[in-house]
């Protein structure tokens, strides 16, 4: 990593690990219309997103990704987040790109690329995974799907994962076939997507356990089904195959039985998966971010054997950690904090400053109003060293399950703050803020461990 050095960009936040800082410029919302062009692809389901009101995209996987339907003057996407833990959702996620791993040595290469066990996967499950450089930042991360013996499908965040994979490859021996493949999913989130996905394929998806697999057909077209999602709530994924040719085959079935059950087209509900404390790559992580700041250290085995991209940088880290030297200037926690609701998507890292002192310390990446706590909460980048002052424990993942007497300021846009050029009071908070209906391995642990000592 390249030397701190001062720069315009709010200097006073060290970034000194990083070699690309952080852009911490503040220029808000530029009212800047999305250029709509050949440039950047269309997935099957976007003209079906457009028909049904999408107002609000971005650009993911260089894919148009809608993220709001419903008007503002009609509850906006507040209405969208309450059809989701009230109702049911249809969600295009067509931009999570399939890139298949096939051939005889498939396990052995997955199980070079991914930081935990690969050969731990059965054939027709699923796990959430993350790939590492040889530094230890975080490529990309995604749920690993192997629908057979010797395939694999990555089913990716924004990133450019393909040619990394590819580029692994090169003067290796592993027998792999590596390409993206022409299958899209739709993702059917909320409390009312077991009878959804009845009434579509039948008993046969009561059965599915979480991240399982199912074979099955809508409207005669085969799909693959799987109990995931990017909500929080309970929820299943479809991956239409020959998604280009299928894409209305599937869709419009799928989107009359949800609407049948009271639910609509919504976007990506970044309000719950915050609340959930799923983490967004670009946004609360990227390849110059280690899995040990941002909750991921479950992901770095103790027991794994075999050898893997960025393994011996992960364990120098994991051992510097476990005697008390967190190797990095900042650590993602959650926070609380005051200040008017936040329901729309951040322009910018806003800043966090320590109430101590007045100076910038560091910032946010995520940040939302949750109605459930009736405040709003965010993840954001606070100085390790403050962390570690204020608590015993060590700055790994059990962090976030610990009662840390922290407190920061944060300068929210004025439209959010109280008083006009003041930041806003923030305290740090466990994470997740509110448990997911299928608990991430780490939470499956920390529920675990709460029920030995009820026992």
């Amino acid at each position: 990593m390249s030397g701190y050095q001062h720069h315009p960009n709010h200097p006073s936040v060290d970034q000194s690990d990083r070699t690309v800082p952080r852009n911490l410029r503040q220029t808000g919302d530029a009212d800047v219309d999305l250029l709509t062009s050949t440039r950047v692809r269309k997935s099957p389901f976007w003209h079906l997103s457009v028909e049904e009101g999408c107002r609000q995209a971005t650009v993911y996987n260089h894919m148009y990704h809608p993220r709001g339907y419903i008007d503002p003057e009609e509850g906006g996407l507040e209405a969208e987040y309450e059809l989701l833990v009230n109702d049911v959702t249809l969600m295009d996620v067509a931009v999570e790109r399939q890139i298949r791993v096939a051939g005889p040595d498939a396990e052995a290469f997955v199980n070079y690329v991914i930081t935990r066990d690969a050969t731990d996967i059965e054939t027709m499950r699923g796990k959430y995974a993350i790939c590492c450089n040889q530094d230890g930042g975080i490529l990309n991360d995604f749920v690993l799907l192997r629908p057979d013996d010797d395939e694999f499908w990555f089913s990716i965040a924004d990133a450019d994962l393909l040619q990394w994979l590819q580029g692994v490859t090169v003067r290796t021996d592993f027998e792999v076939d590596i390409s993206e493949i022409d299958v899209s999913p739709m993702q059917i989130q909320g409390p009312k997507s077991p009878d959804v996905m009845e009434s579509l394929i039948g008993d046969a998806v009561e059965d599915v356990p979480y991240y399982g697999l199912l074979e099955a057909t809508v409207d005669g077209v085969p799909v693959l089904v799987s109990q995931t999602g990017f909500s929080g709530e309970e929820g299943f994924e479809i991956y239409v195959r020959e998604a280009t040719k299928n894409a209305e085959a599937v869709w419009n079935p799928v989107l009359e039985t949800v609407k049948a059950h009271g639910g609509a087209v919504t976007g990506i509900s970044h309000q719950r998966r915050i609340a959930a404390g799923i983490l967004s790559l670009g946004q609360d992580m990227d390849h110059e971010t280690s899995p040990f700041q941002v909750n991921l250290g479950y992901q770095v085995p103790d027991d794994k054997d075999a050898d893997y991209v960025g393994k011996a940088e992960l364990e120098r880290q994991k051992e510097a950690i476990e005697n008390g030297a967190f190797p990095f200037t900042h650590k993602l926690v959650g926070l609380k904090m005051a200040g008017e609701p936040i329901r729309d998507y951040a322009p910018d890292f806003w800043l966090v400053s320590d109430p101590e002192t007045g100076d910038e310390c560091g910032y946010l990446t995520s940040a939302w109003w949750n109605p459930d706590l009736e405040t709003n909460i965010g993840l954001g980048y606070v100085p390790a060293a403050k962390l570690q002052a204020a608590t015993d424990v060590p700055l790994d993942d059990s962090i976030y399950d610990a009662d840390v007497d922290a407190e920061f300021e944060v300068h929210l846009p004025e439209e959010y703050g109280e008083t006009p050029g003041e930041p806003v009071y923030a305290t740090v908070a466990t994470v997740p803020f509110k448990e997911s209906v299928n608990p991430s391995a780490r939470e499956q642990a920390k529920i675990h461990a709460r029920d030995d000592m009820d026992n």
